[in-house]
C-alpha cells in the first residue's frame, strides 16, 4: 500500500513537472505577428453582416457566398494573393451577389463592404507598449480591397508589415508566417500570432507559433502576459 501511493504521488508530481515545463516553454514567446482587421479593426464579419443587411436580403450572404460559394472563394483567394486587384474582385463579387438575388454595383463594393469597420485605438494603445516594452512586432494581414489600411501608419504599429497581396499568400498558409518570422529575424517558436480566426491560428501553429484568439483588446492583453510572459 505504501509503495502504491508513492507511485502515485510521483505520477501526480511527474504531471505537475510536465505542466509546469509546458507552461514555461509557452512563456519565452518574445515577439508579436498581429492580424489587421478584426484585431486592429472591429470585427470584419459584423461589417460584412451589416453591409448584408444593406441589400435587403439575408445580412449572411455575402459571408455564406465567401466562405461556401466556390466561384466567390476563387475570387477572394486570387484577389488575396495579389493575382487579381480590387476592381477585378468586386466585378466577380457583384456578379455572385446578383445570381443569388443580390442588386448591388460593382464599383466601391469592397469599400461598401468595410463601411461598418472602426479601428480600435485599445488594440493600437497595446502593440505600441509591446513595442516599447523591446518586443518586435509583425503585421500580417490578408488584403482586401482598397484603403483598406488608410487612416493607420502602420510603421509606428509594426516593425515589419507582411500583406498578402504583396508576397503572394494568404493566411492561413504557414510560408506567410514564416516570411514574417524571417523578416523579424527570429525563430517561430519565439513568436506568437493574434488573430480573430481560429484557422489561421492553426496554421501559424504548424510552425510552432503560439495563439491568441483575439476578442478584445483587454483579454489579447491578459492572454499575452499570463500564457507567453509578453507584457506591456
Amino acid at each position: 500500500m505504501h509503495r502504491r501511493r508513492n507511485g502515485r504521488s510521483g505520477t501526480v508530481r511527474g504531471r505537475l513537472s510536465m505542466d509546469t515545463l509546458s507552461n514555461e516553454v509557452e512563456k519565452t514567446r518574445n515577439a508579436v505577428l498581429v492580424d489587421f482587421g478584426g484585431v486592429i479593426t472591429s470585427s470584419v464579419l459584423r461589417a460584412f453582416t451589416e453591409f448584408g443587411a444593406s441589400l435587403g436580403g439575408d445580412p449572411r450572404l455575402p459571408l455564406d457566398l465567401l466562405s461556401r460559394d466556390q466561384p466567390s472563394r476563387a475570387l477572394l483567394a486570387d484577389h488575396e494573393c495579389g493575382r487579381i486587384d480590387a476592381p477585378a474582385f468586386e466585378r466577380g463579387f457583384a456578379e455572385r451577389l446578383r445570381v443569388h438575388g443580390a442588386e448591388v454595383s460593382a464599383e466601391g463594393l469592397t469599400a461598401r463592404m468595410q463601411a461598418g469597420m472602426s479601428i480600435d485605438g485599445d488594440m493600437l494603445a497595446l502593440l505600441g507598449e509591446v513595442r516599447a516594452a523591446g518586443h518586435p512586432v509583425a503585421l500580417v494581414s490578408n488584403a482586401f480591397g482598397t484603403g483598406t489600411y488608410d487612416g493607420v501608419d502602420l510603421a509606428a504599429v509594426a516593425d515589419v508589415v507582411v500583406i498578402s497581396s504583396e508576397v503572394g499568400i494568404r493566411k492561413p498558409s504557414r510560408r506567410i508566417y514564416a516570411i514574417a518570422c524571417e523578416r523579424l529575424g527570429i525563430d517561430p517558436e519565439e513568436a506568437v500570432m493574434i488573430d480573430d480566426l481560429q484557422q489561421n491560428l492553426d496554421g501559424a501553429a504548424r510552425i510552432g507559433i503560439g495563439g491568441v484568439l483575439h476578442t478584445s483588446a483587454a483579454d489579447t492583453r491578459r492572454q499575452l502576459a499570463e500564457r507567453f510572459g509578453i507584457t506591456a
